[in-house]
């Protein structure tokens, strides 16, 4: 019986360690299959003009590239055993931090209200006449559940999803293949461009990197000895196959049903097989709410422990947040829900634009300049310990990490100049990370030549394991 989590923001003991690598990989596939996923996979074909094969190149592409960074990122955590944004006050600073945790805070509610109106508008679509709302209450009300109960019970959540939705994914498309069948002409409906292949490989590398700030929360639980090679690989193929397998058929589906909202299309495409495929895969969605609340979570707690570093916050504190910010986030589900495509693309390329400088800062400092070796117990000290207040070279980088991008931004609010330039392809991200990595290391080096958080072995002995 999974058994309501204790921990929420400290450091996990090494008696409580638990869990296998197999569970990495469960973790993110099981999160993955769900039809906020599917929708995302369209976007190469409707919003990007895509052919089909076109579309599976592109958004292999992105899949690959960007579950590198994920991956990356989820080695850290049975080495660390803290929550990611914890762990981010070791290159910014306790108060350098707050920036990025803010951030990512609405990064959470965003997905999180994103998930549950896809959910709710595919039950609502199972019985006629009904509005979204109840649909959305549902699958938001599963997710809240298993962030409550946290840790544990998400990972046996998604354990059981990655079996019950990687069925159901096939059975859909064997059904739309062989049963509905293609239209004649599906592999030959729209026409490739630059544009619109570097912009599908843009999304889903962005879908992968997004998830950079989560993957620590599931696998600070792991033993130490995992090893940073099997928690790499484990993330990388449960994320990267959870994520292309679902978008591949968003892409069939926007090209094959009649003009729809992809839900719509999906249950025109499954006649016959429609409530099961809705349903597993709104169930789907509701695992993956269950991802973002938690890390909502913890990151609000995080937030909140560094403006008050007396605070130890315990499962009430864990408990009354996750209804708090779900509140929050439904709020944003039942307001946006009638123009949610519009808004959703718009969310997923702000994110593009702030979470590329903080990846590219944190993997070079975590793999790069301290190899994995940081003074945990500095995270948790009023002042930051080592790493101080705020490490001036990483919040500057940022922020120009940020700003570097904004003439290779191609959106519907604005688009710069060498954008335009190249007729609308963007490539921010490419450019964000390019510049950031080598003078983000050049930076801190020097500051770390000069004593700035350099963590000695006396300090990891007096840290303890």
């Amino acid at each position: 019986m999974t058994m309501l989590e204790l921990a929420t923001i400290r450091p996990i003991a090494p008696h409580d360690r638990h869990g296998r690598v197999i569970d990495l990989f469960t973790v993110w596939f099981g999160s993955n299959v769900h039809l906020l996923t599917v929708v995302t996979g369209g976007i190469a074909v409707t919003v990007f003009g895509l052919p089909f094969w076109w579309a599976v190149a592109g958004l292999t592409a992105g899949n690959l590239i960007g579950a590198v960074f994920m991956a990356l990122h989820a080695a850290q955590g049975p080495t660390l055993g803290v929550p990611q944004m914890v762990q981010t006050r070791g290159q910014f600073g306790s108060l350098g931090a707050l920036l990025v945790v803010g951030i990512v805070i609405v990064m959470y509610l965003g997905f999180l209200a994103s998930n549950t109106v896809a959910g709710g508008e595919a039950l609502s679509s199972l019985i006629p006449g009904w509005s979204d709302t109840p649909g959305i209450l549902i699958v938001g009300l599963i997710g809240v559940i298993a962030a409550i109960y946290g840790h544990d019970l998400i990972h046996a959540y998604t354990r059981a999803m990655t079996y019950l939705s990687g069925a159901v994914l096939l059975l859909t498309a064997v059904w739309i293949m062989y049963v509905h069948g293609l239209p004649a002409d599906f592999f030959e409906r729209n026409s490739v461009s630059t544009k619109g292949l570097l912009g599908t490989i843009s999304v889903a590398a962005l879908w992968q990197i997004s998830y950079a700030p989560y993957v620590s929360d599931y696998s600070r639980y792991m033993p130490a000895k995992t090893g940073v090679v099997p928690a790499f690989w484990a993330s990388y193929w449960g994320c990267m196959l959870g994520s292309l397998l679902p978008m591949i058929l968003g892409a069939t589906v926007a090209l094959a049903a009649p003009k729809s909202t992809i839900v719509q299309g999906l249950a025109h495409l499954t006649t016959g097989i429609a409530p099961l495929v809705l349903i597993v895969l709104s169930i789907g969605v509701a695992s993956s709410n269950a991802l973002n609340l938690y890390c909502g979570v913890l990151s609000t707690l995080t937030f909140g422990q560094t403006l008050i570093p007396s605070w130890s916050p315990g499962p009430r504190a864990r408990i009354v947040t996750a209804v708090v910010l779900f509140g929050f986030a439904l709020a944003g589900a039942i307001f946006s829900k009638d123009s949610f495509m519009a808004n959703y693309e718009d969310f997923i390329l702000l994110l593009l634009y702030v979470l590329v400088p903080w990846t590219a800062i944190n993997l070079v400092d975590y793999y790069l300049l301290r190899k994995g070796q940081y003074d945990v117990e500095s995270f948790f000290r009023r002042d930051g310990g080592v790493y101080g207040y705020l490490n001036a070279p990483a919040v500057a980088c940022y922020l120009l990490g940020i700003l570097v991008q904004v003439p290779f931004v191609d959106s519907a609010l604005y688009t710069g100049p060498v954008a335009r330039a190249l007729g609308g392809i963007d490539l921010s991200w490419i450019i964000g990370l390019a510049v950031i990595s080598p003078l983000y290391y050049f930076l801190a080096k020097r500051a770390m030549s000069r004593g700035y958080g350099r963590v000695t072995p006396l300090d990891l002995e007096a840290a303890g394991p």
